[in-house]
């Protein structure tokens, strides 16, 4: 727990020294670099440049605890936003302002943010401890106030410790007034993994996944073999195409703790995916939700048959990638990460932590089960689709579409519209995923995120340059890598993302425009990975 209690020391006590390290200077090998400010004159500039609509929506965002109702007579005391999980959506349209002030009413002494996924916002409104703003100290405010300046699927959660892997979420969803798509009605649909309040919480999976596989002998999966290593050779993704007919193997989610220096109570174990290249996941839940419920009492969508919904999909989980199928009913995928890609029909879609997908589909006559597949781990979400009479299905219902046609980002392609323009590459960053299970100590480039001194180490751009980033992912797990305030485009042709999949043993490389003056986080978005050192800051020279 040394770490853990590390870090809140840290962010509770940052004050004059925290706004002080927001203007410093950052070294990298070649000497002291000066940053952008996320405060500074370049940052406001960009924001001047957004187009404005002159509409403000204001809230109040309230973190407080709270006994949240997961159905099926789970009721957990967990942190949520004005009492609920999910938060209350927010919805507003391409050019607005949001003024969200945040009131933290956490219990003494614990400090919190709030984070805008994917939004190219400002810098000093993207709610990361240290490096943007100092820490919301319990029994006080933040006000965050920026425009939204492109349409897309987007969320919104706490950037402090392992606070994402309890109930502090909502959508954010930002309309297109020129909406391309024709479409009916529309779905929001948040995915889920649950542990806090009903076996632990996230601080005490944290302390037991820091012990590592060090602290454990004979380990071994439920087969009795060693679980996997990396063993597969390299390949780039960037431009991978075909698609993906293989089948996650699904071993048991649990087994008996090994014989070592400690039980484990959270430690998932024998989980393995072909999908994800080994290694499914680190924790082991005990729900897995759906908009907030469990599958004994799922969430139910009712609508009409032959009408055309778009589902919005949003992986708000912690360690769990998500198949997702619907029964009966195929999927055209039309964006990914908020920006459109050429339309692909599918019968499932498989979708990593922070990522999102927007779906179309006709929808039948009947009862039809949205099913969310834990990846490797032999468990899952479920939601109803509700259009006409029948009975529900089983909350272990696996429709058969879940083997079927199922689409990985790599396989997409970006939309004409949305393409990245033509342009020579002006720098190029290796960012090597580096770490492992053993001793828990994921890193990149082999240098663990320093909180104390967010500008160290920083992976350096300058305004205007076309950026290449190469993520090289050295370990034996699958990372879903997270960049802050941009949009990257996977290779030449690929979709436009600001999350992706990053298999073990490959190399995945990814193109962004620098135009968001700042200090971005760069960070595997299991939120274990990243708490453990998996980050990095994207800081622009001054």
């Amino acid at each position: 727990m040394k770490s853990i209690n590390r870090r809140s020391v840290l962010l509770a006590g940052l004050g004059a020294a925290g706004a002080g390290a927001l203007a410093a200077c950052g070294g990298d090998d070649s000497g002291t670099k000066a940053l952008v400010s996320p405060s500074g004159t370049a940052v406001a500039a960009t924001e001047k440049k957004r187009t404005s609509t002159g509409r403000t929506h204001r809230l109040t965002l309230t973190a407080a605890p709270a006994v949240i109702d997961l159905g099926g007579g789970v009721m957990p005391r967990t942190w949520a936003f004005d009492g609920r999980t999910p938060g209350k959506e927010v919805r507003l349209s391409v050019g607005d302002t949001l003024a969200a002030e945040l009131s933290n009413q956490l219990p003494d002494k614990t400090t919190t943010s709030i984070h805008w996924h994917g939004i190219a916002l400002r810098n000093d409104m993207d709610g990361v401890p240290p490096l943007t703003q100092t820490s919301v100290r319990a029994g006080s405010t933040f006000a965050y106030r920026f425009t939204a300046d492109a349409p897309g699927t987007y969320f919104f959660h706490p950037h402090v410790g392992v606070q994402l892997d309890r109930g502090l979420y909502a959508p954010l969803i930002v309309e297109d007034p020129k909406e391309p798509l024709a479409y009916d009605d529309e779905w929001v649909v948040l995915l889920d993994d649950w542990v806090d309040g009903v076996t632990g919480t996230p601080d005490e999976v944290f302390a037991e996944l820091k012990h590592g596989m060090g602290a454990m002998s004979g380990h071994t999966d439920t087969a009795g073999t060693p679980r996997p290593s990396s063993s597969m050779g390299g390949h780039d993704t960037g431009d991978m195409g075909g698609m993906d007919m293989g089948q996650a193997s699904s071993p048991p989610a649990s087994a008996a703790a090994p014989s070592g220096d400690m039980p484990m109570k959270f430690m998932l174990m024998g989980a393995t995916s072909k999908l994800l290249g080994g290694d499914a996941g680190d924790v082991k839940y005990p729900h897995h939700l759906i908009n907030g419920r469990v599958a004994t009492d799922p969430d139910v969508y009712a609508g009409k048959p032959g009408k055309k919904v778009r589902l919005r999909i949003i992986n708000a989980g912690s360690d769990t990638a998500y198949r997702v199928a619907l029964g009966d009913h195929k999927l055209t995928i039309t964006h990914t990460d908020g920006f459109p890609v050429r339309h692909q029909e599918v019968d499932a879609l498989l979708i990593g932590m922070g990522e999102r997908y927007d779906v179309l589909v006709t929808l039948g006559d009947g009862v039809f089960p949205l099913v969310a597949l834990a990846e490797g781990k032999r468990a899952s979400g479920l939601a109803l689709v509700r259009t006409g009479s029948g009975s529900a299905p089983s909350a272990t219902v696996r429709p058969s579409e879940l083997n079927g046609m199922i689409m990985t980002a790599p396989q997409l392609r970006t939309a004409d519209g949305a393409r990245l323009a033509s342009a020579k590459t002006d720098v190029t960053h290796r960012i090597k995923l580096t770490g492992g299970m053993e001793k828990y100590n994921w890193s990149i480039n082999g240098r663990p995120f320093d909180m104390a001194d967010p500008q160290a180490n920083p992976i350096l751009i300058q305004e205007g340059q076309r950026v290449r980033l190469d993520f090289v992912n050295g370990t034996d797990m699958w990372h879903p890598m997270h960049l802050h305030g941009h949009t990257y485009q996977l290779g030449s042709s690929g979709p436009r993302k600001d999350t992706t999949i990053v298999l073990p043993g490959t190399k995945t490389s990814v193109f962004f425009d620098a135009d968001n003056p700042g200090q971005w986080m760069l960070h595997c978005h299991n939120a274990y990975h990243g708490e453990a050192g998996m980050m990095a800051n994207v800081a622009y020279r001054a």
